[in-house]
């Protein structure tokens, strides 16, 4: 999405920015909703399932507990973390969190989040004394962005790597 600004202030991308936009709200908001759709039909089996290796009921258990008090922040602001905005859905469609409430909250942070990074690409993508850096200004915000959540899933399986 930052790139999309980079491409839109530069000429590059001969698209109008607030269609864009609007695009990109509406296929992240159709996306969150299938990861709540998959969520609410998976959910059921999980409650179900015996604790393994990869799954604990437990925290299913606590995932549940998280969302009835901080649901509305996972969904609204989670979409600015890779892996929360991933598993934020599935997870509230997993514990049965209200549609209405949902939607609400995914609609706000959906449209806080794709506004935010078309706009700051636009923003830096408009500033000509910047035009011969943006090759590396958008590989850092990809670097800025990528290099934690490597960094923290290697960290989980070194954790994990225990002998059973």
């Amino acid at each position: 999405m930052f790139t999309t600004g980079v491409l839109i202030a530069t000429g590059s991308f001969a698209y109008n920015i607030i269609g864009v936009c609007g695009l990109l709200v509406i296929a992240t908001a159709m996306g969150n909703l299938s990861g709540y759709w998959f969520g609410r039909k998976t959910g059921p089996l999980l409650y179900k399932r015996k604790d393994s290796r990869f799954f604990r009921q437990q925290h299913l258990q606590t995932a549940g507990k998280f969302y009835h008090q901080y649901g509305a922040l996972a969904l609204a602001a989670g979409l600015f973390l890779p892996l929360i905005r991933t598993f934020a859905p599935v997870v509230a469609g997993m514990i049965g969190l209200n549609l209405k409430r949902f939607l609400l909250f995914t609609t706000i942070g959906t449209i806080a989040y794709v506004l935010s990074f078309v706009f700051a690409g636009y923003l830096i993508g408009s500033v000509p004394a910047l035009k011969p850096y943006l090759k590396y200004l958008v590989t850092g915000v990809i670097v800025l962005v990528t290099v934690p959540i490597v960094m923290r899933i290697v960290r989980a399986f070194r954790k994990n790597q225990l002998p059973e």
